[in-house]
């Protein structure tokens, strides 16, 4: 895949996952919202909690989450502690952090608590 092809097939599945949120009544806060530790995909509010999605899109979900691996992890961590300093309760805000894979045909898959802050 080209790296425009690329960069828009995962705009479109940062698309479809964002629709799912917002129909499963979550609130869209930010889209690839980048701080100095790197961007996040989609961040979503329900009720008191702060969602982190990371979207990966591949052929099949099982290929798509093989593409997340720990560094990531640990920067979208970073980044989203970064993020939660501009938070009314800071650190002790409730979060989330789910995984939303794409496939080649568009369908998808959220992961919800993937992964955990080490």
């Amino acid at each position: 895949m080209s790296g425009l092809t690329s960069y828009h097939s995962g705009r479109v599945a940062e698309d479809l996952v964002a629709q799912d949120y917002t129909r499963r009544n979550h609130a869209i806060a930010a889209r690839r919202w980048r701080g100095k530790s790197g961007e996040i995909d989609l961040i979503a509010r329900k009720g008191d909690t702060v969602v982190f999605v990371e979207v990966k899109k591949s052929r099949s979900f099982a290929a798509a989450a093989a593409r997340l691996g720990q560094r990531q992890m640990d920067r979208i961590c970073a980044s989203a502690s970064e993020f939660l300093s501009g938070e009314p309760l800071g650190q002790m805000t409730q979060v989330r952090f789910d995984l939303a894979v794409v496939n080649s045909v568009g369908a998808l898959e959220v992961i919800e608590n993937a992964f955990m802050e080490a």
